[in-house]
């Protein structure tokens, strides 16, 4: 008898530790679905960005930018996890537009930054089954693995990326972290899509290259080669680049064990490393470095994910994931724009090159894991 009760009380508190992770178990503060919505309206009342920034709101709008993409993608993740027909319509009307009347915007497929616009079309052909949304998506993902037809741009590449190119990996690989974000969206939504594994390997096998190249002994990642700086949005990227090819990833991939491991102890040293408060600081080794809001929520959507599928212990990421997200919602002005993202950065070579990063409020590279995080807590994966 002392066995079932004990058996039941252990049933019991896994339960209520899963619990944590469902948007009735949040306040009203902090219910994702009520920020998920307050963070897609407060994207779709403002025009394109210019790279996600408010600060460069004055200049020419020359394409759609990566961070408009990364928002706009999760706005309709969460907008179908949700069930709100009338949001995803909002959603597909902004993107008709630029398709009809903005065409001038879409980005030229030559650099990963670029060809991630093609995980839009691919979204809403799942979701409406346009032939034209396939076609241009499919574009933008199939031509990341073919060599440019365009003189200008072919003549650019270099010898390492042709080299790459040949061994089967994709032309536009540079060894940045952001790229594993970029590359997998695209590539992951073609799989989707069509179903063929050639999608899949791909982005394994290019996700195995990266993490040979930049992924250090303790799980964390340099911002580049020539950049030894755990950057804290750089090495989210990296985070959720592993945790959307884990998402499509079938079980016996060859290069599955590789990517979960690396998943995990990167997992774990950013347990190590999280704030009292929740939250991750701009460089993660750095105590006196200031709070960061884009990257933390990116660890945070990459540990509600793992909690879910199983993939970590949900009682005790699932927990960290929870601190963060509520700290994270403080941080959110009435309007929905959060507060203390970094600026855009390119590579540095000091450490005062990150520590002294502007701190923006309503980034997009700060709105845009917001919602994903928001559509990790809702989604049923």
């Amino acid at each position: 008898m002392y066995r079932c009760l004990f058996l039941l009380f252990f049933l019991v508190a896994s339960c209520r530790a899963q619990m944590s992770l469902k948007p009735s178990d949040f306040d009203s503060v902090s219910n994702p679905i009520r920020i998920g919505n307050l963070l897609c309206n407060r994207f779709l009342e403002q025009p394109h960005s210019q790279y996600g920034s408010p600060l460069r709101i004055n200049e020419p709008r020359t394409q759609i930018t990566y961070p408009d993409v990364c928002t706009w993608l999760g706005g309709l993740w969460f907008a179908e996890a949700t069930k709100n027909q009338a949001l995803i319509n909002r959603f597909e009307k902004r993107y008709v537009n630029v398709i009809t009347n903005e065409k001038h915007l879409l980005p030229i497929p030559n650099h990963v930054d670029n060809n991630v616009f093609g995980a839009l079309p691919l979204e809403l052909f799942k979701l409406k089954g346009d032939s034209n949304n396939y076609n241009l998506g499919m574009m933008y993902a199939n031509s990341q693995w073919e060599l440019p037809t365009i003189d200008s741009i072919k003549k650019s590449l270099t010898p390492i990326q042709l080299d790459r190119f040949k061994r089967g990996y994709s032309w536009q690989t540079r060894i940045w972290l952001d790229d594993m974000f970029m590359i997998t969206a695209i590539q992951g939504q073609a799989y989707r899509v069509t179903k063929n594994n050639a999608f899949i390997n791909r982005i394994a096998k290019e996700m195995v290259l990266y993490l040979d190249s930049i992924q250090t002994p303790n799980g964390l990642f340099y911002h580049s080669p020539t950049a030894p700086f755990y950057w804290s949005r750089g090495n989210g990227w990296l985070a959720v680049g592993m945790t959307e090819v884990l998402r499509v990833l079938p079980e016996n991939n060859q290069y599955r064990p590789t990517i979960l491991a690396a998943y995990k102890k990167m997992m774990q040293s950013l347990l190590s490393m999280q704030s009292e408060d929740g939250l991750w600081n701009q460089l993660l080794d750095q105590k006196d470095a200031w709070k960061e809001t884009s990257g933390s929520s990116m660890f945070t959507y990459a540990m509600i994910i793992g909690s879910k599928k199983g993939w970590l212990d949900s009682k005790i990421y699932g927990r960290a994931a929870i601190k963060s997200w509520k700290t994270l919602v403080t941080y959110l002005e009435k309007n929905g724009d959060i507060r203390n993202v970094c600026e855009g950065t390119n590579i540095g070579t000091t450490k005062e090159h990150y520590l002294n990063r502007l701190k923006v409020t309503g980034d997009f590279h700060g709105q845009a894991p917001m919602i994903w995080c928001a559509y990790a807590l809702t989604n049923k994966f």
